[in-house]
C-alpha cells in the first residue's frame, strides 16, 4: 500500500511539473564556444569572398565578428545562398544566417527575423550601349527582356511590376551579368548593394533607378523558427550595434550609409 502511495505521488509530481525548457542554439553556442554564421559569398559590400585575395569583406562580415565578440566564442563562417537559406538553417548547418537578407512574407512564413539594420530598393543594370532602354520608364515595353535572379525578393517583385517586357529568371548574380552582356537580356535587377559592385568593377554597367523606390525593403538577420532566447539575444545584438555606432561604422566602411537602418 505504501509502495501504491509513494508511487501515485510520483506520478502526479510528473503530470504536474513544467516542461523542459527545449535547448536553444545559444545552449550549443556557449557550451561549445562556436557560432556558425552563414553567409552569401557572392554579396558585394555585404558578405563577399574577393576574388583576388580569397578574404571576406562587407557589412555582415564586419558584424557576424562583432557578435562573435560579444559572445565570447569562436566565429565560424558557412557558405551558404538565397536559395539554399531555409533548408541551411532548418537542418541546423548554421546557427544564424547574416547576410542581408530580405524580410519578405514567403520567409517570415519559415524563418524569424531580427529588427532590419539595412533597408533597400529594386534597381537596374543596363549595358551603356543598349539602345532599347536608357532610363526606367523604357523596361516595361514590349521586347524588354528583365533579368532576375532565383531565390531574391526581385523575382516576386518584377512578376507584379511588369506588364510588357519579359522576365527571365536566372540561377547565380553572374548568369545575370552574362545574359545582359551576351545581349540576351537588356538588363538586370539587384539591390543598392549589388549595384555599388558593377559600378566599381564593370565599365560597360550603367545604374537605371526607378523615380520613386520601388519595394524598399528591410534587410536583416534570420534564424530558424521558434528559438526565442537566441532571437531575443540577436535582437539585442542589433538594438545594441545601433546605439553604440558599431553598425553605421560598418555601414560607412562598405560604403552602405544611405541605406542603413539606424532606429
Amino acid at each position: 500500500m505504501r509502495k501504491e502511495i509513494v508511487l501515485g505521488l510520483v506520478l502526479s509530481a510528473a503530470l504536474f511539473a513544467s516542461p523542459a525548457r527545449a535547448q536553444s542554439h545559444l545552449d550549443r553556442i556557449k557550451a561549445q564556444g562556436e557560432v556558425r554564421v552563414c553567409i552569401w559569398p557572392d554579396y558585394y559590400s555585404i558578405t563577399y569572398r574577393n576574388t583576388r585575395t580569397g578574404a571576406l569583406e562587407g557589412i555582415d562580415i564586419d558584424m557576424a565578428k562583432e557578435l562573435a565578440k560579444d559572445l565570447g566564442v569562436k566565429l565560424t563562417f558557412v557558405d551558404s545562398s538565397f536559395r539554399t537559406l531555409i533548408a541551411d538553417l532548418s537542418e541546423d548547418k548554421c546557427d544564424v544566417s547574416m547576410h542581408g537578407i530580405g524580410i519578405t512574407p514567403a520567409r517570415q512564413e519559415k524563418l524569424d527575423f531580427t529588427q532590419p539594420h539595412l533597408r533597400s530598393g529594386v534597381y537596374a543594370i543596363t549595358s551603356k550601349n543598349n539602345q532599347a532602354v536608357s532610363s526606367w520608364q523604357d523596361i516595361d515595353k514590349p521586347g524588354v527582356i528583365v533579368a532576375a535572379q532565383a531565390g531574391t525578393f526581385m523575382v516576386d517583385v518584377m512578376k507584379a511590376e511588369l506588364k510588357q517586357a519579359t522576365l527571365s529568371v536566372v540561377a547565380t548574380p553572374e548568369a545575370r551579368e552574362q545574359e545582359v552582356m551576351a545581349g540576351r537580356a537588356d538588363l538586370f535587377v539587384t539591390d543598392y548593394p549589388y549595384s555599388r559592385k558593377m559600378l566599381a568593377r564593370h565599365d560597360w554597367a550603367k545604374l537605371l533607378a526607378p523615380p520613386q523606390p520601388l519595394a524598399p525593403t528591410s534587410y536583416a538577420y534570420a534564424i530558424n523558427k521558434g528559438d526565442q532566447e537566441w532571437l531575443a539575444t540577436l535582437d539585442s545584438f542589433v538594438a545594441r550595434t545601433k546605439k553604440d555606432g558599431r553598425l553605421l561604422k560598418a555601414a560607412i566602411n562598405n560604403g552602405l550609409e544611405a541605406i542603413v537602418v539606424k532606429d
